[in-house]
């Protein structure tokens, strides 16, 4: 067995690790319990750098090594995954010759990552879009937060549902209404700070965790909808807390443009129903079509309807009934989901197969000696 050096003993104290690089190989060395043991350094999910993951102490008092990206975790000594899981790092035979650490040239133990009989993200990973060249499926997200326990009557919730209404009554749309608060979907878990290659499509977190709300999201937002009305309320001068949380999660699709220069979103439309006691109407209006234009939105003329009624009115157990006795309420609803629909009529007759982006791309980023 040919056998390569990599380090110096004395570059890995007991209890480190790191990788290392040699030609074109880049190992991951681990030091613990006096044993030196060798797995290679990119972790088979997604790419994570081993050398740099965390050691962890598992059930069967194995020490393992859990990727920085997105935590999967393998034996140090013989590269296989916890028990349950059929998953395998490469793994090769170390020798201490001379002072210096090397490793066999080939691993000892090939890589091997397990195929799952059913796939629940298959649809999401082929972007099976449900959207058809005469199809009109009209999505309303609404994210206003409330009591489950406790409902109250929400402005920009049963605006969005008099605009779904009118889009099934009037153009014969399909229509689904999916509100923020009923679903359970984690945070952002930032993994795109480690690394742009770490936000990934299907999402990491939808990957982890398949019954994750924000995979309902994923399937009607991407794959269904040819036209969105976002609803939120207006807290603190800016749009609801659960439209950011739902934001932050959508940089999985925003990110395939960055790194594979691929849109997920084509033909699509977007228009706004923003409502609150408070003003700032034009802000939060500005801040969520500069989201959605990121995504790859198409905007309707006049594609939000706006409500407030000022800073000094604090009878807010008014604003409810004031605001569906408005005639510039109804009559702006009719108008938005009519423009909405125009639009998306317009734009699906567009051929976007070779739909370019002009977004920053990781191609472009130049290396860190540029």
């Amino acid at each position: 067995m040919q056998y390569i050096p990599l380090i110096p003993l004395s570059d890995l104290p007991e209890n480190t690790h790191k990788s290392v690089k040699q030609g074109s190989k880049s190992i991951a060395l681990f030091h613990y319990e006096g044993i030196i043991s060798a797995l290679d350094h990119a972790c088979i999910h997604k790419g994570g750098d081993l050398g740099e993951g965390f050691i962890q102490i598992l059930d069967d008092r194995e020490r393992y090594v859990a990727c920085p990206w997105h935590g999967w975790q393998y034996n140090l000594k013989t590269g296989k995954a916890p028990d349950g899981y059929k998953d395998r790092q490469a793994i090769y035979d170390v020798i201490v010759r001379d002072g210096m650490i090397c490793v066999s040239e080939k691993p000892v133990t090939d890589a091997f990552r397990s195929e799952h009989e059913s796939d629940p993200l298959a649809d999401l990973r082929s972007l099976n879009y449900q959207t058809t060249a005469t199809s009109l499926n009209v999505l309303g997200i609404s994210t206003t937060n409330m009591n489950r326990d406790l409902p109250r009557p929400s402005t920009s919730e049963t605006a969005l549902q008099s605009a779904l209404d009118i889009a099934a009554s009037k153009f014969g749309a399909q229509t689904k209404m999916i509100k923020l608060r009923e679903l359970n979907f984690r945070h952002c878990e930032g993994y795109y700070s480690r690394h742009e290659k770490a936000c990934t499509w299907p999402c990491s977190i939808s990957e982890m965790d398949a019954n994750d709300g924000m995979n309902e999201i994923y399937r009607s937002l991407v794959l269904w909808a040819d036209a969105v009305i976002l609803a939120t309320p207006i807290r603190w001068g800016n749009a609801s807390s659960l439209y950011y949380k739902m934001a932050e999660r959508l940089n999985t699709v925003q990110n395939q443009i960055t790194i594979h220069d691929k849109v997920l979103i084509k033909n699509k439309a977007v228009s706004l129903i923003i409502t609150g006691g408070q003003d700032n109407i034009q802000g939060v209006a500005g801040q969520l079509n500069s989201f959605f234009a990121d995504l790859g939105f198409s905007f309707p003329p006049f594609n939000y309807l706006g409500w407030s009624r000022g800073w000094i009115a604090e009878d807010m157990e008014n604003n409810y009934t004031r605001f569906f006795k408005n005639r510039y309420v109804k009559r702006s609803v009719v108008d938005l989901v009519t423009n909405t629909v125009k639009l998306v009529q317009q734009i699906k007759q567009m051929d976007a197969s070779q739909l370019q982006a002009p977004k920053p791309k990781i191609s472009e980023a130049g290396s860190l000696s540029e």
